[in-house]
């Protein structure tokens, strides 16, 4: 037996839009349900929003989100960092890479103060992210 820790993401009206894009990141296989196929709404504004969505990509990372019901207060990214880490360095760097465009770097992906290469970026959907490449037993110049 064992016990997993999934992010669960909330937007406002674009979990499709930011789902599929997560998906074009970290590949997989993406799943997307509205509020009307479940009858959780009575709104029928809310009848095509996304009530829950998952991407399971093939290396084992796991997410979920929905979209906010309009009744429900909806801050963006509010108190919450997505963190991605390993020692896969290619595969670090594009998700990075792949994150940040159209969004914004804090950090840049780079040598951080305890060895590994670190960096920060808010993607185009408010989400923040972190990228840690682990360099342990690699010998740092």
């Amino acid at each position: 037996m064992y016990s997993r820790l999934n992010p669960y993401l909330n937007f406002r009206d674009n979990t499709r839009q930011a789902m599929e894009f997560y998906q074009t990141v970290f590949g997989g296989k993406l799943s997307l349900n509205t509020f009307a196929e479940f009858n959780a709404s009575d709104d029928p504004g809310e009848a095509n929003k996304i009530m829950h969505s998952m991407l399971e990509a093939d290396n084992g990372i796991i997410f979920m989100a929905a979209d906010t019901p309009n009744r429900m207060e909806y801050q963006p990214g509010a108190s919450v960092q997505l963190s991605l880490s390993g020692d896969n360095e290619p595969e670090l760097r594009l998700y990075f890479e792949k994150l940040s465009e159209g969004g914004e770097v804090s950090v840049p992906l780079e040598k951080a103060p305890w060895g590994d290469i670190f960096g920060m970026c808010r993607d185009r959907f408010g989400m923040n992210w972190m990228v840690n490449i682990s360099t342990a037993g690699q010998v740092n110049p």
